[in-house]
C-alpha cells in the first residue's frame, strides 16, 4: 500500500517526539527502533518483516565476524551470507521480473512474472546494513553487540525509506552517545521546514505541469512544451528528493544524529563529473567506498580503469530501478564522464561558464528523459519531440502552461542555486522566522488539503 507519508509523519511525529524526549536516555533507541517500526508499518504493514529479516540477518553476521575474527575462513562466511542475503532480497523483489520478462524475451519462454510489490526503501536500507557487516569485516568499526541499537540504526525512520544512505561508520559514535540541546533542535527544526516547503510548495507544484505534459498525446505536443516538462521533471525531483533529504537531516539533529549531506545544488555545475559530486551524493560515495575502489578505482591501467567506470555506472542506473531505460540512463553517464576525462573537462574549464553549464543542463535534460519514462519506445518518442519530431515548435497550449507556471519555473531557478541561502544571512532573524513560519503554514494547509503526497523516489 503507497501512503501519504508526509501527511503521517507531520500528526505522528510531535507524540513521537515527546516519548523520545521525555523517557529516560537509556530508552531512546528503543523508543527510536519501535518508533520506526510503526512509521514503515504504516506503509507496508507486510514487509516490516523484510526490514526486520534484514536487520537479524546483519546483526548475526555482524556477531560471527566478530567473535571468530582470528579464524581462516568463518569472518568471511559471515560477510558472505550478509551480502548474499541482501542482494538475495533486494534481486527477489527489484529485479525478479525484469530477469523473467527479458529471459522470456530472448528464449521464447512463458515464466509467469511474480508482480512483486517493491518494499518501501529496501534499496536504501539494504545497502546501508550491508556498509555495516562489510566495515566490520574490514576492521574500521566496532561491534554492535545490543540487538536494539543496531535495529534502531537500520530502522531510523526519518531517512529509512528515501535517504540519504547512512553508512553506520558515519553515527557509529551518536548511536551509543548522543546530546540533545535547543540549539539542534533549533536547526533541525529550521532544515525540516526548509524540506518540507520544497517538496510541498515546490516540487509538488511544478509537478503538476510535467504530469499535464506527460499526460499529452506525444503526436500533439509542441517542441517547446516537451522541453518545458523536462525542465519541469528535472526540477520536481530535485525538489522531491532533496527536500525529503532535507527533512531527513533536519530530523536526524533533532533527534540527536549527524546526517551526510545528499545534495549540493546540483544544477549548477559545469560538467557531469561535477554534477555527480553534487547530486545523491550517499549514493555515490557508497558505490565509490563498497565498489569502485576495492575494484581498483583509478589506480588501474586505462582498459581496467574504464572497466570500473562502467560497472559503477551500470549499478548505478540498474539501482534506480529494473528497466533497461535506468540502465541506458547510468551507460549514458558513464560515456559522458570518459569523454569529459579524456579531454572535454580541460575544454570546459577553458570555455565561458555559461557554455560549460549549457552543455550541463542539455545533457541532463536529455537524461531525465529516460529517467521519467518506464519504456524505451516512450522515451525515444519523447526524445525525438525535443529535437523538432513534433507538429509544432509551438502552441497555444505551450503558452498557457508557460502564462501558468512561470512564477513556479522562476522561483525554482532560484532555490536550485545558493543565492537564497546567501541572502538569508543578510537578513534579520525575526524576517528569517516570519519566512519559515509562513512556509510551515503553507505547507500544512496543502498537507491537509491533499490526500496524497508521494515522493518520486519511494519507486526506487
Amino acid at each position: 500500500m503507497v501512503f501519504s507519508s508526509l501527511l503521517f509523519l507531520f500528526l505522528y511525529l510531535p507524540l513521537f517526539l515527546i516519548c523520545y524526549t521525555v523517557l529516560p536516555k537509556q530508552l531512546r533507541n528503543f523508543i527510536l527502533f519501535i518508533g520506526s517500526l510503526i512509521f514503515y508499518a504504516w506503509g507496508e504493514p507486510i514487509y516490516v518483516s523484510i526490514m526486520l529479516f534484514s536487520t537479524l540477518l546483519d546483526y548475526t553476521c555482524g556477531r560471527i565476524i566478530d567473535r571468530f575474527r582470528n579464524h581462516p575462513y568463518l569472518p568471511k562466511v559471515g560477510l558472505c551470507l550478509s551480502l548474499l542475503g541482501n542482494l538475495g532480497l533486494l534481486c527477489y523483489f527489484k529485479y525478479a521480473d525484469f530477469f523473467i520478462y527479458n529471459v522470456n524475451s530472448i528464449l521464447g519462454t512463458s515464466w509467469q512474472l511474480l508482480k512483486l510489490a517493491l518494499p518501501i526503501g529496501i534499496s536504501f536500507y539494504t545497502f546501508q546494513t550491508m556498509s555495516y557487516t562489510i566495515d566490520l569485516y574490514r576492521g574500521k568499526i566496532n561491534v554492535q553487540k545490543n540487538i536494539i541499537n543496531f535495529g534502531a540504526y537500520v530502522t531510523m525512520f526519518p531517512q529509512l525509506i528515501a535517504g540519504p544512505i547512512v553508512t553506520y561508520n558515519h553515527v557509529e559514535q551518536e548511536l551509543n552517545h548522543r546530546q540533545l540541546n535547543f540549539e539542534r533542535v533549533g536547526i533541525g527544526s529550521i532544515r525540516f521546514i526548509e524540506g518540507l516547503g520544497k517538496k510541498v510548495l515546490l516540487a509538488n507544484n511544478i509537478g503538476l505541469l510535467w504530469d499535464q505534459i506527460n499526460q499529452t498525446p506525444i503526436n500533439e505536443l509542441s517542441v517547446v512544451s516537451a522541453w518545458l516538462g523536462m525542465i519541469a521533471f528535472g526540477l520536481q525531483l530535485y525538489f522531491d528528493f532533496s527536500g525529503y533529504s532535507d527533512m531527513a537531516i533536519g530530523l536526524g539533529h533533532i533527534l540527536g544524529f549527524t546526517f551526510p549531506e545528499n545534495f549540493n545544488y546540483p544544477y549548477i555545475s559545469k560538467s557531469v563529473t561535477d554534477f555527480w559530486r553534487r547530486w545523491h551524493i550517499t549514493l555515490g560515495s557508497w558505490f565509490r567506498e563498497y565498489v569502485y575502489i576495492p575494484l581498483g578505482g583509478n589506480r588501474t591501467s586505462k582498459a581496467r580503469f574504464y572497466s570500473n567506470l562502467f560497472v559503477v555506472w551500470f549499478l548505478t542506473g540498474f539501482w534506480h530501478g529494473a528497466g533497461w531505460n535506468f540502465i541506458i540512463c547510468g551507460l549514458m553517464f558513464d560515456a559522458l564522464m570518459i569523454v569529459e576525462r579524456s579531454f572535454l573537462l580541460k575544454k570546459l574549464e577553458n570555455c565561458h561558464r555559461i557554455i560549460a553549464h549549457a552543455y550541463l543542463l542539455i545533457v541532463i535534460l536529455i537524461s531525465w528523459v529516460f529517467f521519467s519514462h518506464d519504456y524505451l519506445g516512450e522515451a525515444f518518442s519523447y526524445l525525438k519531440a525535443m529535437f523538432g519530431d513534433a507538429p509544432t515548435f509551438i502552441n497555444k497550449v505551450t503558452c498557457y502552461q508557460i502564462s501558468n507556471f512561470y512564477v513556479l519555473f522562476i522561483l525554482g531557478s532560484l532555490f536550485a542555486t545558493p543565492l537564497m541561502q546567501h541572502l538569508k544571512s543578510k537578513l534579520p532573524d525575526w524576517i528569517l522566522y516570519c519566512f519559515y513560519l509562513g512556509i510551515l503554514i503553507l505547507s500544512t494547509a496543502y498537507l491537509v488539503d491533499a490526500t496524497y503526497n508521494p515522493f518520486l523516489y519511494f519507486r526506487f
